[in-house]
């Protein structure tokens, strides 16, 4: 991808991936210029005639009540970002935040904002030139926007804060003077129209919706591998047997699982070795099809949240200034709540799997995947370290946005919590990633004990099995390894993307 243009309309998820994360170039449609500036006109206007607009010329939150003097508009502006500034914790990643500001630009130059173009101008140059504001994890509500990490952005455009640019973190001003971008003094409303909105958790949550599809298919690659390493029964992944109950994610995971086993001689039917298989082999289209239906619904409404206006007042093109509540979290809070339950879940099903590979009664294979165990621990606290994670991810998965506390001197009594709703599904995903990653490696490791029966794998798992091979290799002694690299190793072939590419050449691999 070459160049993002952005209207404030059609950013997709896609483009969102290829600006924060394979830094590609972003410019503003020509039209939308327009629609800033007639936007900001308003915003003048309303200062010369002294009306009393909320965050304009009037003070903030419960504050609003509070006249503010033309010659003070501008000093309002610096002084919210300064106070607002409250974050704390470890920085966001930096995909997270160059997400952060690409969502915040698509939504200014929406028209509606009444910002100046070249305040948008400053952070689209800042995106382009990969200047980093230094944003801590924690501190928003997910209602009112998110202030105090928004305001962490804000930070360096004035030459405050801190900021990282080509790798290093620098005060806000010497990052900016090394990039070349000149700092600018905030006017009036400009300082509410940068912060005020669900841009963090939508960036976070945007970023983390896009990987669970990632990973959705690659525990299906997983359950594959599983399947034919404890030569499952592929009759339950009969169609005929999903379309008398048609949930789009069921029907999905079914065909994923026949394409990616066709061909395969390990997989078996009714009655040739067993009558019925474990529900975590048998009913993985029924829960990773759940799993695909719940993460489908989160992408759609990604796509509508990163396409958002979500500032307060909004100007509208006919002049009016209205205060509402889009900056308010609620309608991302409970789809990225229902994300983290979805990526517990692939976590949770496939931690099952790895326990029946490494257990011998339940496998028939040698206990904990190796040849002399004993001397060789193996596999045994892969599972272990699994298990711990889905735990973790027991706690993480409960809801967020059921949670609220009254801000603001009660002005703000009702809040989302959505952007911990989307944190708390970033780190899921990374623990359902790890274990899914384990199950592939103990799933390669079980089937190599199957070697002597002179089977075939299938035309899709084949295909991940040798991907897979290529960087982490058979256990024959533990003396030989040290596991966690090789976990590491595993974990590293799902997040490059490779295996899912090279697979999807051959099977196409589909959520819905």
């Amino acid at each position: 991808m070459n160049n993002v243009v952005l209207t404030g309309n059609d950013l997709t998820i896609e483009e969102l991936i290829s600006v924060s994360r394979e830094h590609t170039e972003v410019t503003i449609a020509e039209e939308k210029i327009q629609a800033v500036l007639d936007s900001r006109k308003i915003v003048d206007d309303i200062i010369a005639e002294e009306r009393v607009v909320y965050g304009v010329t009037t003070g903030f939150g419960s504050l609003c009540n509070v006249s503010i003097s033309r010659e003070d508009s501008s000093q309002l502006q610096e002084n919210l970002i300064r106070t607002h500034s409250s974050g704390f914790g470890d920085p966001l990643a930096e995909d997270e935040v160059r997400a952060v500001m690409l969502i915040r630009i698509n939504s200014l130059v929406k028209g509606y904002s009444g910002i100046r173009m070249e305040t948008v101008n400053t952070l689209l140059e800042m995106l382009n030139k990969n200047v980093i504001p230094f944003i801590p994890e924690k501190g928003s509500l997910g209602a009112s926007g998110d202030l105090a990490p928004l305001s962490h952005m804000v930070l360096p455009m004035l030459g405050l804060g801190r900021a990282y640019y080509e790798g290093e973190l620098l005060s806000g001003k010497e990052a900016m003077e090394r990039a070349g971008i000149p700092v600018i003094k905030l006017a009036a409303k400009e300082g509410l129209a940068l912060i005020n909105g669900t841009t963090v958790l939508a960036g976070i949550g945007a970023l983390a919706t896009y990987d669970a599809v990632e990973l959705l298919k690659l525990s299906d690659i997983a359950g594959a591998l599983s399947m034919e390493a404890n030569r499952g029964i592929i009759d339950a992944f009969y169609e005929k047997l999903h379309l008398i109950r048609p949930h789009k994610g069921c029907l999905a995971t079914a065909k994923n699982l026949r394409e990616l086993l066709d061909g395969s001689s390990y997989i078996t039917h009714t009655a040739e070795l067993r009558v019925q298989d474990a529900y975590t082999l048998r009913c993985m289209p029924q829960v990773h099809g759940a799993n695909k239906d719940s993460i489908a619904y989160v992408l759609e409404k990604v796509e509508i949240e990163i396409n958002a206006g979500t500032d307060n007042p909004i100007i509208t093109p006919d002049g009016d200034v209205i205060s509402g509540g889009n900056f308010h979290g609620e309608p991302m809070a409970q789809p990225f709540d229902f994300l983290g339950i979805a990526l517990a879940e692939i976590g949770n099903i496939s931690e099952r799997r790895v326990e029946r590979l490494v257990n011998s009664q339940l496998s028939g294979l040698p206990s904990f995947l190796v040849k002399h165990p004993g001397l060789n621990s193996g596999f045994m606290i892969t599972q272990y370290a699994c298990a711990a994670l889905v735990s973790e991810n027991k706690v993480l998965a409960h809801p967020a946005s059921v949670d609220s506390i009254t801000s603001c001197e009660n002005q703000e009594d009702f809040v989302s919590m959505g952007t911990i709703a989307a944190r708390k599904a970033r780190e899921i995903l990374k623990n359902s990633r790890r274990v899914v990653a384990t199950e592939i490696m103990a799933a390669c490791q079980a089937i190599e004990f199957r070697a002597d029966e002179g089977l075939k794998l299938g035309v899709g798992t084949e295909i991940a099995y040798n991907v897979f091979r290529e960087t982490v290799k058979t256990i024959e002694h533990d003396k030989d390894i040290e596991i966690y690299d090789e976990l590491e190793k595993a974990t590293a072939v799902l997040t490059d993307g490779k295996m899912v590419r090279l697979v999807e050449d051959k099977v196409k691999i589909a959520i819905q």
